[in-house]
């Protein structure tokens, strides 16, 4: 979903709907364009589980996903969730440092459930959705997109 695209959803819902009043909340958001993030993550990590995995590995496959991933949801976040300006680097920066924590606790719980538990790679990992996304709105809520509070307004 783009920003104007966005935009446009809201504004073709009369104002005081339900709709626009979800909308305007960014805990909405965060799920609806999680879920998206999220689809397209699983979608990655499947279409390389089936492509590549063979020849490189599942943590190979985990880790080319993270990468595309982050890029593609911290625009995501940023526009359409957060929607704040200035900062770029800062806040891909600090997105990526969210991401990266998210990525070691995903790296060390992959194997776990993989070769302890016995469960096949892609149920493991759709084992870890929860958990990641209520870190990660945290993390992005109080670090990646935080701003200073405005004085005197």
């Amino acid at each position: 979903m783009t920003l104007a695209s966005e935009k446009a959803v809201v504004a073709a819902a009369p104002h005081g709907t339900r709709l626009s009043t979800a909308l305007s909340d960014q805990r909405v958001r965060f799920v609806i364009v999680g879920a998206f993030n999220t689809a397209f993550g699983a979608g990655l990590f499947v279409a390389l589980h089936f492509t590549i995995e063979h020849s490189v590995g599942y943590l190979v496959v985990l880790t080319l996903t993270w990468v595309i991933a982050v890029l593609a949801a911290f625009m995501a976040y940023r526009y359409l969730v957060f929607r704040v300006r200035g900062s770029f680097f800062l806040d891909l920066s600090r997105f990526s440092l969210v991401y990266l924590g998210l990525y070691l606790v995903n790296l060390a719980v992959l194997p776990l459930l993989v070769e302890l538990a016995g469960l096949p790679v892609l149920l493991a990992q759709a084992a870890t959705f929860p958990i990641v996304a209520t870190v990660s709105y945290v993390g992005h809520h109080r670090f990646s997109f935080r701003r200073a509070p405005k004085l005197g307004g």
